[in-house]
């Protein structure tokens, strides 16, 4: 069974987990977020799910003491991944924000893993005063799918980029 991996990055509100959520009716998908232990500390001292720009600012500095402090985003998303590849999932989807560590992650797998950009033209441009949604499309991404279809439609054409991409990639 061929297996991809994908870093998986764009602006707030451009569909990215909901676009994983459409690739998992099609294929066997392990979806995870570099975000998600930081997120676990962050409700330690007090942070409840929000969503507010003062929310992610925060999550985004915290994320950045922990990886000054002892790298632990890339190390969480190297134990997924190789959880992964002993795993019966052919798509696997990684959320990072931060162009340093998507390349990180990406080095991590020996190269294995492409990075994929999710854009939307309705989504809100400004910036968010973090450097995790700010710098999204800083990086050179291997490939970008533009998620500007009706959500009925976006599933197909989403399902159909990913077939494409498995077509190519080699195990």
């Amino acid at each position: 069974m061929k297996k991809v991996v994908f870093v998986i990055n764009g602006r707030g509100g451009v569909g990215k987990d909901t676009l994983c959520d459409l690739a998992a009716k099609a294929y066997s998908v392990k979806n995870v977020s570099s975000i998600t232990p930081i997120k676990e500390l962050a409700a330690q001292v007090g942070w409840q799910g929000e969503k507010t720009d003062r929310a992610r600012k925060f999550l985004s500095d915290l994320k950045a003491l922990t990886i000054a402090y002892n790298d632990f985003p890339t190390a969480w998303a190297r134990e997924q991944y190789r959880l992964f590849l002993g795993g019966d999932e052919q798509i696997m989807f990684v959320h990072i924000r931060e162009g340093e560590e998507i390349q990180k992650f990406v080095s991590a797998t020996g190269g294995a893993a492409k990075t994929l950009l999710i854009r939307r033209a309705a989504v809100h441009q400004g910036a968010y005063g973090n450097r995790s949604d700010d710098e999204a499309e800083s990086y050179q991404y291997d490939y970008t799918f533009d998620n500007d279809l009706p959500l009925e439609k976006a599933g197909e054409a989403f399902v159909a980029f990913l077939r494409e991409v498995l077509e190519t990639v080699t195990e």
